[in-house]
């Protein structure tokens, strides 16, 4: 945690998880080690461990709750009121631009793989992550459709896994046909018939 660093402190931990994020990225978690994390960042071992006693586990963990908060940041504002049928659009697109522009280097699947069955800590940190995606797409399938909360959560986590079904495919073939198609399924229960409301 940055608790307690100055805000020099706290850039230069930041500094240090941007760039292992994009590391994991790039080479994926299990290939990034302490020494490409030194050389992409010009910090020392003892800079390091100073910022993340745990050494790469704790950096792992930072990248983890670092990459899990950008997931959401990319579906906002959408994600934030999906009560009419053009937010519940416009946050498709925000999805799928999103990982259009990720392509195959998606960091939350890689997380998820990797570090989800591995670190009870990151999977604490997705395990959140999903609960709170869910909890903003329940309440968007409830203000649109006006369903209860068993109908409507059983839509969101439908939405929710077609996401994450689509993100899977194109990290394996590259495509995000398989992203739109998925996304457009889950979501054409919700759109309202010709001459309702949006």
């Amino acid at each position: 945690m940055s608790t307690g660093l100055t805000a020099k402190g706290r850039a230069t931990r930041q500094r240090i998880v941007d760039a292992t994020a994009l590391l994991t990225r790039q080479k994926g978690v299990a290939e990034t080690t302490l020494d490409d994390v030194r050389a992409a960042t010009a910090t020392s071992q003892s800079q390091l461990f100073h910022y993340f006693p745990g050494g790469r586990a704790d950096i792992l963990l930072a990248v983890t709750e670092h990459e899990a908060g950008q997931v959401l940041a990319a579906q906002r504002p959408f994600l934030d009121d999906l009560s009419t049928w053009e937010s519940w659009q416009g946050w498709q697109q925000a999805v799928l631009s999103h990982y259009t522009e990720l392509g195959q280097r998606c960091p939350l699947g890689n997380l998820t793989t990797e570090l989800g069955k591995s670190s009870p800590e990151s999977r604490a940190v997705l395990s959140g992550l999903f609960d709170e995606w869910e909890k903003a797409l329940l309440r968007g399938v409830r203000a649109l459709t006006g369903e209860g909360a068993d109908v409507a959560r059983a839509k969101a986590r439908s939405i929710l896994a077609a996401v994450q079904g689509g993100v899977v495919l194109l990290q394996v073939t590259g495509r995000t046909d398989y992203l739109k198609a998925s996304l457009t399924a889950a979501l054409t229960p919700l759109r309202p018939a010709s001459g309702e409301a949006a």
